[in-house]
């Protein structure tokens, strides 16, 4: 199965529990995309979003009431049927859908005026490709608001939580760093910056369980966090049953040219 299937197979199937999950379905991170929008004052209302990865819709949820058109856009079928039955259950005549992979955007050059994505591109194949597709769908000073678990300066952090987020979901590619981001930003024709960072509390049992996380792979990850050094599980708040911290970041930006 290649990686864009596998990714497909693998959020297809969890749709209904990402849609409910409190953990991507609430949050300040939420809240202050909620507020970007809200706190627009000049051509809110005639503004088009594109949400990139839009998983379970909770980031176009938080956008629709503002703007004039959201595209929740996302690779798995079955997530954007959760996407248009919520969206309609909550009366969000502004959210609209359409299926493909970050990397190829089937959208005219100039066509949006913002693109936003929330805890998805640790799953994209190619992130350099696709921030030079959200460039070329974006009109000329269009904006981006990217949110995602964050990688760490420290390797030896880095490597555990890499590896232990590849047990739990086969599709995960990567959490990158700040310092990547940023370079990747610039290199597509944006200028970005991260503007904030926090953690997130992960129950075990349920995070394991959303991904439906083979039995073999959560006794993996079990053992890496009882084996891990001590400052490893420090560092991500290992408690006694596996619940842990994942680092998060938002990254903003205007395109450039």
């Amino acid at each position: 199965m290649k990686h864009h299937d596998q990714v497909a197979d693998a959020f297809g199937s969890t749709a209904a529990a990402y849609l409910t999950s409190q953990v991507h379905a609430s949050g300040a991170d939420l809240e202050n995309l909620a507020a970007t929008f809200a706190a627009l004052k000049t051509g809110a209302a005639a503004a088009t979003v594109l949400d990139m990865g839009c998983g379970a819709g909770h980031a176009s949820f938080a956008v629709a009431p503002h703007v004039r058109e959201v595209v929740a856009y996302d690779i798995a079928a079955p997530m954007l049927e959760t996407v248009e039955a919520a969206a309609k259950a909550r009366g969000l005549t502004t959210v609209r859908t359409q299926q493909g992979a970050a990397e190829s955007l089937p959208f005219a050059d100039a066509r949006f005026d913002w693109a936003v994505t929330r805890m998805s591109a640790h799953h994209w194949r190619d992130v350099p490709r696709a921030l030079r597709e959200a460039h070329r769908v974006l009109k000329p000073g269009g904006r981006i608001q990217f949110i995602d678990i964050a990688g760490i300066d420290d390797p030896l952090y880095d490597t555990h939580i890499q590896a232990i987020e590849l047990l739990r979901d086969a599709s995960h590619i990567r959490d990158y760093r700040a310092d990547e981001w940023v370079a990747m930003l610039d290199a597509a024709g944006f200028d970005a910056q991260v503007t904030e960072r926090w953690r997130i509390a992960l129950d075990f049992d349920s995070w394991v369980a959303r991904m439906r996380t083979p039995p073999e792979r959560v006794t993996a990850i079990r053992s890496m966090w009882e084996r891990a050094p001590d400052e490893v599980r420090q560092y991500f708040e290992v408690q006694n049953d596996f619940s842990f911290k994942l680092d998060a970041l938002r990254i903003e930006g205007v395109r450039r040219g």
